[in-house]
């Protein structure tokens, strides 16, 4: 019985321990998840801007539009400028749904959305175009979201992992669509 006893307080205090870990642990880990990519692409601002300035056209350039093909797309606000909203509804788990909202556009240099992920909660990301000569572009794509709660924050150490994925094979579709339509093509 006392080594029962003795093996219960051990675990006791092994869980304990375990907690004040996970619970701490989570505290020293950033509150919001930021990740960037980026790539040059041979087009000037305005041929890859043409593309990203208009919310209706992402898909062409989207990392998720192929994971589903049957998700539902609904577009409404204006075509272009702040204020565009796209909407998506999936039963593929890693597309989900949503809504993603134009922001701030500042023509040729950026577009800013805010994504509503339900009760996932939001985040925003923003596209970002830097002339780097007459010819090409270095394009951005940044994403950042709050990591409230304890569990958000631990899970936010694979959020770079996995969105940073997405991000370059998305940058890799937008720069070959913006490099043929530079080309004339």
């Amino acid at each position: 019985m006392r080594k029962l006893i003795k093996v219960l307080k051990v675990l006791i205090w092994i869980a304990v321990v375990v907690v004040v870990v996970f619970v701490g642990g989570a505290y020293l880990l950033p509150g919001e998840a930021v990740v960037d990519r980026n790539v040059v692409v041979a087009a000037p601002p305005a041929k890859i801007f043409a593309i990203v300035g208009h919310l209706r056209r992402f898909n062409e350039w989207s990392p998720w539009a192929d994971i589903d093909p049957a998700t539902q797309y609904v577009w409404s606000g204006p075509d272009s400028g702040p204020g565009q909203v796209m909407t998506w509804v999936a039963q593929n788990a890693i597309v989900g749904s949503g809504k993603q909202t134009v922001v701030a556009v500042i023509e040729n240099p950026s577009i800013a959305t805010e994504i509503e992920f339900g009760p996932m909660g939001t985040a925003g990301a923003t596209l970002k175009l830097t002339p780097v000569d007459d010819k090409t572009t270095g394009v951005t794509w940044s994403f950042s979201s709050p990591l409230g709660n304890i569990f958000d924050r631990w899970a936010g150490l694979m959020i770079g992992r996995a969105v940073g994925a997405d991000f370059e094979k998305g940058l890799a579709k937008l720069k070959a669509l913006a490099e043929q339509q530079a080309a004339g093509g």
